[in-house]
């Protein structure tokens, strides 16, 4: 135990009841502690005994001490917040559940709190991400849906403002990412098709600016060239479809002579739309046509609709950007990216 540790007997006894709002020195008053060292097992320094972050963290807790952001921000020029920037539709089928999941695990035992910053529609993207640097309302931030010159990437470089994208960018500086290869689990899904004996495979991609439309075209484009199938991009819908408008392009294409015989979908709400529309069309999948789609939860199997599934662990995701950003906050400056591989388990 170093010395400012040491408790001060001059200080009220632990169990003073405190009046008015919490402070450090309130703190330091019920235990003896310095308040250097109440500010110190607050923030988790590693140099301080366990027992005593323990203790200290405790207290505060039971007497309901919350910080000062303004005061610190003044103090060290830090709010320990990091802001997630979320669209409401991507709380479809857990994404944004997921990745808060694995953001909280990340920053468990450091001094950062995750506060979420909705994007709301008719809202440009770029809004949130300058009034959060603007204002200095955190320390690093986090978004998703990266786009191949994404705006809100060149911003955050230019003002050497901490932050990860979820997905990544054509810009030619090296930046903090985290991503799934969705060029590897294309190609993937396409050999697999051809395998099972398609001959035209067909996916409704995401919006066209987004990097990962490329990868999976990517993808897709390669592995039909290799086993000599035609391909094909859907007309007239994306992934930000209705459901309902996919499903009846998947319905009249499929009805048509060369129509496709094997999807690749980009997610699970696309793949339910897609099955749809096939079985309207009056194919069965895993019969006459067949679909491989991501999955990123267990819901998605309890429907059981003969697609094939490749696993896109978002919690996973979401613990990469934690680390990787609180990385970057701390000054790193290396290679900060995160690219998962795709898992392909085939029933046969």
């Amino acid at each position: 135990m170093s010395d400012d540790e040491l408790p001060k007997i001059s200080k009220p006894k632990r169990g003073a009841k405190p009046s008015g709002k919490p402070t450090l020195k309130t703190i330091a008053q019920m235990t003896g502690f310095a308040v250097t060292t109440i500010s110190r097992a607050l923030n988790n320094a590693p140099e301080l005994a366990q027992e005593t972050r323990d203790r200290v963290q405790k207290i505060a807790a039971e007497i309901g001490y919350l910080p000062d952001r303004a005061a610190l921000r003044l103090k060290t020029g830090r709010t320990n917040v990091i802001a997630l920037v979320l669209e409401p539709d991507e709380q479809i089928y857990g994404f944004g559940t997921s990745i808060v999941s694995g953001l909280t695990e990340a920053l468990r035992g450091t001094a950062y709190h995750l506060v979420i910053m909705p994007l709301f529609r008719n809202v440009q993207p770029m809004e949130p991400v300058r009034h959060i640097v603007r204002n200095r309302m955190a320390d690093g931030v986090i978004f998703s849906k990266a786009e191949s010159f994404d705006e809100r990437i060149r911003f955050l470089i230019d003002n050497d403002f901490p932050f990860v994208s979820h997905g990544r960018s054509r810009w030619p500086e090296a930046h903090p990412s985290v991503d799934f290869d969705n060029e590897a689990y294309a190609y993937g899904a396409t050999l697999r098709l051809a395998a099972k004996g398609c001959r035209r495979i067909s996916t409704v991609l995401p919006d066209s600016a987004l990097t990962y439309t490329d990868h999976l075209k990517a993808g897709i484009a390669r592995a039909a060239q290799e086993a000599g199938i035609a391909y094909e991009f859907a007309a007239d819908v994306n992934l930000g479809s209705a459901s309902d408008a996919i499903r009846n392009y998947v319905i009249k294409r499929s009805k048509r002579p060369d129509g496709p015989d094997g999807w690749v979908c980009a997610s699970e709400v696309s793949a339910l739309a897609v099955i749809s529309g096939i079985g309207e069309a009056g194919l069965t999948v895993g019969g006459n046509a067949h679909v491989v789609t991501k999955q990123s939860t267990q819901m998605f199997a309890q429907f059981q609709t003969g697609a094939e599934t490749v696993v896109e662990d978002f919690t996973e995701s979401g613990r990469n950007l934690g680390a990787l950003l609180l990385r970057r906050i701390a000054g790193e400056t290396g290679d900060l990216r995160a690219l998962a591989q795709p898992v392909f388990t085939w029933a046969d």
